[in-house]
């Protein structure tokens, strides 16, 4: 089994362009009190309760003293170095009247739940507790991130959607991160890992890592809805709450949507922002989320024509403050000054506040660029419509060029027709 700094030297290694660490965070631990129904481990003089048609697999860190264990049909204990059982004659007296406390359903925690995962830059970014905001459809793993399952940990997750794989770059489980399908596939046929995976679908590794320095799409937006019915949506009470591509709530704070040029690298904006910005102490409780996302464009506002890829960076304030809104600017402001050297071409900014302008100028360039649609739209309407009528001129001159040709009717064949006329004797003769 690989030790943590092994794993984590490893995990660097293996870094994407543009993956982030995607933390499982519940476990299926016998030291968790939260595993428990009574909120507390048993103790020497209580029954662990494990219901029979549970199926888990528990890991144990250390020794415990019980009085009675019921176990499942279809389970297992995975023992740390050292850790195990033992039964305490009579009752424990550190532990008071003995109760039967009950291991808790797991069943339930599923891998599209937004709220069971944290995101991190580094691998060792969890480990000092430091994690990144993300829009819903990013909390969960995207096909480039690097999965991890705490070392010294066990867990059950569900997975199950309408597609029948789940790819992502890496899973890390038990302290052993898997990096090709055919290895991971053979870890899941296990007793363990059918204890741990379960669900209609199935998570494969070994999907490559993202090559273009502007980016990749997280992937999940064909799951939008999946992870949303697991979300819960808090209040807001801003003026005008906004919505993020990819998230399932509306918030309160800003959203910058950046336009750029071949020599942006979305990986070193990111830690930019990180590094100059929320490293200043009056933005503390901002929490910062940068993606790539495809947007809808349309003519006019109205016809679609495509998708266009743009960073969006979602800004809120976790004390509720305005302090999103003033990070906004600094970064509009950084744009403006150096987008030349990050690759920016162009910044539009959104906030919730109502009586916010548009600093960076794009709303004079939607104006006249809607002014340009409606010219387009006019001259291609003109052009149409000259040419429908020479095509109607063009089709008048050619009937009447055309020679008519009249054919007999049936009152035609009354017609008197004439005939030469006959000598007497002849005409005598016929009658």
């Amino acid at each position: 089994m690989l030790k943590t700094p092994d794993l984590l030297l490893l995990l660097c290694v293996l870094g994407a362009v543009d993956g982030l660490y995607k933390q499982w965070i519940p476990d299926t631990n016998y030291e968790n009190k939260t595993n428990w129904d009574k909120g507390d481990v048993p103790c020497g003089s209580d029954t662990a309760h494990f219901p029979a048609q549970r199926r888990v697999a528990v890991f144990v860190e250390t020794t415990h003293a019980v009085q009675e264990m019921r176990l499942p049909v279809d389970g297992e204990f995975i023992l740390n170095s050292g850790a195990g059982f033992y039964v305490v004659g009579g009752q424990d007296p550190g532990c008071g009247a003995g109760v039967t406390t009950k291991f808790k359903d797991s069943d339930s925690l599923q891998w599209f739940n937004p709220a069971l995962w944290q995101a991190a830059s580094t691998p060792n970014d969890p480990q000092q507790g430091k994690f990144q905001f993300s829009v819903h459809e990013e909390r969960v793993p995207c096909q480039y991130d690097d999965v991890v399952f705490k070392a010294h940990s066990s867990f059950r997750v569900g997975v199950s959607c309408h597609q029948s794989v789940v790819p992502v770059r890496s899973l890390s489980v038990l302290g052993k991160t898997f990096e090709t399908n055919s290895e991971f596939s053979e870890y899941l046929s296990s007793h363990t890992g059918r204890l741990q995976f379960h669900g209609s679908s199935v998570v494969t590794v070994g999907n490559p890592s993202c090559e273009d320095p502007s980016g990749c799409e997280c992937g999940n937006s064909v799951h939008h809805q999946q992870i949303c019915s697991s979300t819960t949506c808090d209040s807001v009470s801003c003026e005008k709450p906004l919505l993020p591509v990819g998230h399932c709530c509306v918030v309160c704070g800003a959203i910058l949507t950046i336009r750029y040029a071949a020599g942006f690298n979305l990986q070193n904006y990111r830690e930019r922002i990180y590094d100059q910005f929320l490293s200043q102490p009056q933005y503390k409780s901002i929490q910062v989320g940068v993606s790539k996302i495809s947007k809808p464009q349309r003519l006019l506002g109205i016809i679609p024509f495509g998708t266009s890829p743009e960073i969006q960076v979602v800004i809120l304030d976790g004390a509720g403050g305005t302090q999103a809104e003033a990070l906004a600017q600094e970064l509009v402001n950084d744009a403006n000054s150096h987008g030349s050297a990050l690759g920016i071409t162009e910044v539009e900014l959104q906030t919730s506040s109502e009586n916010t302008t548009d600093p960076t100028g794009t709303s004079t360039a939607m104006v006249v660029g809607v002014v340009f649609g409606v010219l387009v739209l006019l001259t291609l309407i003109t052009i149409l419509v000259v040419l429908g009528r020479r095509r109607t001129a063009s089709t008048a001159a050619c009937q009447a060029e055309k020679p008519r040709l009249f054919l007999p009717t049936h009152q035609e064949k009354s017609f008197p027709v004439m005939q030469p006329a006959l000598s007497s004797p002849l005409r005598s003769m016929l009658l």
